[in-house]
């Protein structure tokens, strides 16, 4: 069926004086068992990927989205480092609060609407959500202060992972509405 598709669109495409560059074209199929796609266009077949981005995500083929999150966590975190001089002067605490979840949890949570949490992805974006608070601190890890420590030096709770709860809530309610 996939196949009869491409084939009415290759066929649609050079009524038009269009030809598709083979040699760019990807396909993923999107299942838990995640076996390749057969799908040949001009005696070449078309190469299956495992991940895909797209509008700036990595989509996987297995709804498996800590490739994503980590890549996310990453930005954010390279983010975090590129502005350290704002998030670790002398501004009001509330002001870097703020500054921290507009500039890099927009980062680190960029489609996050979509994604599949496991436990351990979880763990990730609750790690994370402390190392921008322990840089705004100026906080270093061999200073062996406890997570819960800093959470109540910048009198914040762990909320990355309920605002992604919100912002998935927010966009089942967009979709439904």
């Amino acid at each position: 069926m996939l196949q009869d598709m491409t084939d009415k669109l290759v066929e649609t495409g050079r009524r038009y004086g269009m030809e598709m560059n083979v040699e760019k074209i990807e396909v993923m199929r999107i299942s838990r068992q995640p076996f390749p796609i057969k799908i040949i266009i001009d005696q070449n077949q078309l190469e299956n990927v495992e991940y895909f981005k797209y509008l700036g995500s990595m989509l996987p083929n297995d709804y498996r989205y800590t490739y994503e999150i980590k890549s996310r966590i990453v930005m954010a975190k390279a983010a975090c480092n590129k502005k350290r001089a704002i998030f670790t002067s002398t501004l009001d605490l509330k002001l870097r609060k703020k500054l921290t979840k507009c500039y890099i949890w927009s980062i680190a949570l960029y489609g996050a609407e979509t994604w599949t949490l496991r436990a351990v992805d979880q763990k990730h974006l609750g790690s994370s959500d402390v190392w921008c608070w322990r840089r705004m601190e100026k906080i270093n890890w061999t200073d062996h202060v406890r997570n819960e420590e800093v959470l109540l030096r910048v009198k914040e709770q762990r909320n990355i992972l309920h605002e992604t709860s919100k912002r998935k809530a927010n966009w089942i309610g967009y979709i439904l509405h």
